[in-house]
């Protein structure tokens, strides 16, 4: 019953609110100063006095106006706060002083205590109403708010308490909190429980999502968290950061599910300054492929090492015009005195590319334009291999020909005993960059190589996400499959610091820490998101009428489509068995076989050839036969292979 009152209240226009709080508020000064009579010791009888009634009908009307006046009623009481109570206490100062000149002019026999009694009832009844309806309204389930518990009751989870209430999404319930000398006190006036009664809260409140709040927690603190909250049957979410909610750039409805960084990320190690700033501070710095996954991080930790000039290579508009905008914003914001070329072009284009480090001076080159998602390298194989090889060596003699200081080749672990052309594509361009290496000592060309990036575009992640959130199934290739996976900003981190070690030739290997099974993943995935899986047999249909209907057994399916052409059960990270440490812990160098440049220099005409002749089938023989470990998994993918070529139409003859 209350609770529907309390909506039919809300339900109110505020014109009607206003009246209603005036009406209020006069039966308020009216009582307080009956008992305030009746308190100083006043006699009964004054209340049949005509003065009595006419200094009511005096100090009333004139309290409220002044109440008016002061903002009483522009102050919305769901947001009570501390000077709206001063406001209240200076608004019962006046109408007391109003209560005393209407006694005294109409010479009612009161006792001169009346007026502070009054002041002090009228002050702890008023103030007391609005506190009341503030508790009330806070804690009233409003149709269609999720009750939620924050996890966190330090400073980050009180000020998202109060951010909670000032909306109608979600109604805070509870804290809980690891600290110790937090449990079983109240902040903000819920209670912090124990992390360990989670699973009795949830069940007591029926809670479906728990925010976290916990932004200078450790990566492994947050890791450590999310493991224990994905076993309770609860949709886990965070905040932005408070920075971004309080400058008005993010709102606390903008929650989202926890950071994939959370669940496989690591503690990063902090950046040796010299290696961050070696080939950068200074400098004229180009990063092709800029506006791309690791492209564009390159880009966001390179302007923050105060290179003299940023040259943007990248061949899409949208993403090199995206990417200015807000590396330029970064410049402003922070008053990096470093210059932006945004330009637009291939780095097929020999030309351009020339052109390009010769008028603005380049000195580093971070080369990560690839073609890099295997299936479409499998089903266009010329472009990869046009791209990814030929685009390399573009990039690499016009290096040396304008006398720039370092290059570095951002490559993949894919490239190690390949199955895919994408793989293969790499290798090969590692090649090209050994090659160059050889044939001259003044430009350092150097190779990073490392597995999967978290969160880079056509990331698993994003799509498991999106599966779950339209009802599944979730798809995996394979139940064995297995991925490294590495944060974005610690890869592109760790490749401006390889790029500074190399000395010339250089393979760099990332540590990726263990790789995770794929399946495993998508299970974490489903569970974060307060839902349960269960697993079809491989081969099982999971569309169409033959899908199963019974969800008894979980709430999303997943199920195991096959390996794609080309795809590994695992990747590798080294050709070779061995691998030296570098002044990095987490970078290593290997020592990979090589191909003498004369020899690459005849396989790669032969390869262009090819290319050129659109010759889907000699590419595959000529590239398994070069030293590089190919070794194709299945018949060619390429859309335009033999195997997919449609059958040619008859050719119209001249009466046609």
């Amino acid at each position: 019953m209350i609770n529907g009152g309390l909506t039919h209240l809300l339900q109110l226009k505020r014109a009607h609110k206003r009246a209603l709080q005036l009406f209020a508020d006069a039966v308020v000064l009216l009582l307080s100063y009956l008992l305030a009579t009746l308190l100083a010791g006043g006699d009964v009888a004054s209340f049949a006095l005509p003065g009595f009634w006419l200094s009511i009908l005096i100090f009333v009307p004139v309290s409220l106006l002044i109440f008016v006046r002061l903002g009483f009623y522009r102050a919305v009481v769901r947001y009570l706060s501390i000077p709206l109570l001063m406001t209240i206490l200076t608004g019962v100062l006046a109408s007391a002083s109003v209560l005393l000149a209407a006694v005294n002019m109409m010479q009612v026999p009161l006792p001169w205590t009346v007026a502070p009694i009054y002041g002090l009832t009228a002050m702890c009844v008023l103030g007391g109403l609005r506190i009341t309806m503030r508790a009330l309204l806070h804690r009233h389930p409003i149709e269609g708010r999720t009750a939620v518990i924050i996890y966190g009751a330090g400073k980050s989870g009180r000020q998202l308490l109060g951010s909670l209430r000032e909306q109608s999404e979600f109604i805070p319930v509870a804290f809980v909190d690891d600290a110790a000398e937090l449990r079983d006190s109240d902040v903000g006036g819920l209670r912090v429980y124990d992390p360990a009664r989670l699973g009795r809260l949830i069940q007591i409140h029926g809670i479906k999502v728990v925010l976290l709040a916990v932004p200078s927690a450790s990566r492994a603190e947050r890791r450590e968290i999310v493991e224990r909250l994905e076993k309770l049957p609860v949709r886990v979410q965070t905040i932005p950061g408070m920075t971004d909610i309080v400058t008005g750039r993010a709102r606390v409805s903008d929650l989202h599910d926890v950071a994939i960084e959370d669940l496989l990320g690591r503690d990063p190690v902090p950046g040796l300054e010299p290696l961050m700033k070696g080939n950068i501070q200074g400098k004229v710095v180009m990063v092709t492929g800029a506006g791309g996954s690791i492209g564009s991080e390159l880009c966001r930790q390179i302007i923050q090492q105060e290179p003299q000039t940023l040259v943007l290579w990248e061949l899409s508009e949208l993403a090199l015009y995206t990417l200015n905008n807000e590396l330029g914003e970064i410049a402003e914001a922070q008053r990096l005195d470093v210059r932006l070329v945004p330009l637009m072009g291939s780095v097929q284009n020999p030309r351009r590319m020339a052109s390009a480090l010769e008028r603005f001076g380049v000195q580093t080159i971070y080369h990560a334009a690839a073609y890099k998602h295997v299936p479409l390298v499998e089903q266009n194989v010329v472009e990869g291999l046009r791209n990814n090889v030929f685009g390399t060596k573009v990039v690499a003699d016009a290096a040396i020909a304008a006398g720039v200081e370092s290059v570095i080749l951002v490559s993949s672990d894919k490239a190690v005993r390949p199955t895919n052309m994408m793989g293969a594509s790499k290798r090969l361009a590692e090649l090209v960059c050994q090659a160059a290496a050889l044939r001259q000592s003044a430009t350092v060309f150097s190779m990073v190589r490392f597995g999967n990036v978290l969160g880079s575009s056509g990331s698993v992640i994003p799509r498991f996400r999106q599966q779950v959130e339209r009802g599944g199934p979730v798809t995996v290739t394979h139940p064995s499959i297995t991925r490294y996976f590495m944060t974005i900003p610690e890869a592109a981190q760790l490749v401006i610091q390889a790029g500074a070690l190399a000395t010339g030739g250089d393979v760099f290997v990332l540590d990726m820490g263990e790789p995770i099974k794929i399946v495993d993943l998508a299970d974490r995935i489903i569970r974060l998101s307060g839902l349960t899986s269960y697993r079809l047999a491989p081969g099982a249909p999971h569309r169409g009428p033959a899908a199963p209907k019974d969800k008894s057994a979980g709430d999303i399916a997943i199920c195991f489509t096959g390996l794609r052409p080309g795809e590994k059960l695992y990747e590798e990270l080294l050709i070779g068995e061995d691998s030296l440490p570098t002044r990095h812990p987490r970078i290593m160098t290997a020592s990979e076989i090589h191909i003498a440049p004369d020899a690459l220099d005849e396989l790669l005409d032969e390869i262009l050839a090819s290319c050129l002749m659109q010759d889907i089938a000699a590419l595959r023989r000529m590239i398994s036969a070069a030293p590089i470990g190919y070794r194709p998994s299945g018949p060619t993918a390429d859309l335009l292979g033999a195997e997919t070529m449609p059958r040619p139409r008859l050719a119209r003859t001249a009466a046609e």
